[in-house]
């Protein structure tokens, strides 16, 4: 199915006839693995993903620095991969394929940020004041904007750490 992305064949155009034939297996293989299409767009999306990082907990602000890091990379390899661009657009166009995409992948990500702010909060290193739903996409939400919505905006090395430090003068507890 890779290969037939890469080449920017529509999710609509292709059958699970097509996929078993591209793959050189009979239709009964892939069926006996997937359902159906959106299944298998699923596992290929999933396939994709790196593994949200290593966290040291020592610090919130290290912590966080790093799971912006990530999606700064994600966000370039994206970018720079054709085959992510058009794999994330047929997802996309299909709602219940891109919801159990986000309720797979990206809630995942949003569940290790909410972690570091939770324990930010416990620790004393942030506010306990704040919608902790409202803090991480204040995060989040600048590094997503440049990776997936302006792509014509730099992410350059240190912009990990110049959202965090921006956001943490913000939310740091008051003297």
């Amino acid at each position: 199915m890779l290969d037939l992305l890469e080449r920017d064949v529509p999710l609509a155009d292709l059958s699970m006839e097509r996929i078993a034939r591209e793959a050189g297996v009979g239709k009964a293989t892939v069926y006996r693995r997937w359902s159906g299409k959106s299944g298998l767009m699923l596992d290929v999306m999933r396939s994709l993903e790196e593994e949200n990082p290593e966290l040291a907990g020592e610090s919130v602000r290290d912590d966080l620095v790093s799971l912006l890091e990530f999606l700064r990379r994600r966000g370039l390899a994206k970018r720079n991969s054709a085959l992510m661009r058009t794999v994330i657009t047929q997802v996309k166009a299909q709602p219940e394929l891109w919801r159990e995409y986000h309720d797979t992948v990206v809630q995942t990500r949003r569940d290790a940020l909410l972690a570091v702010l939770r324990r930010g909060i416990a620790s004393g290193e942030l506010r306990g004041d704040c919608d902790i739903d409202v803090l991480a996409d204040l995060f989040a939400a600048p590094m997503l904007s440049r990776a997936l919505l302006h792509e014509w905006k730099e992410l350059p090395e240190g912009l990990a750490e110049q959202i965090v430090d921006t956001v943490l003068e913000g939310v740091r507890p008051r003297a």
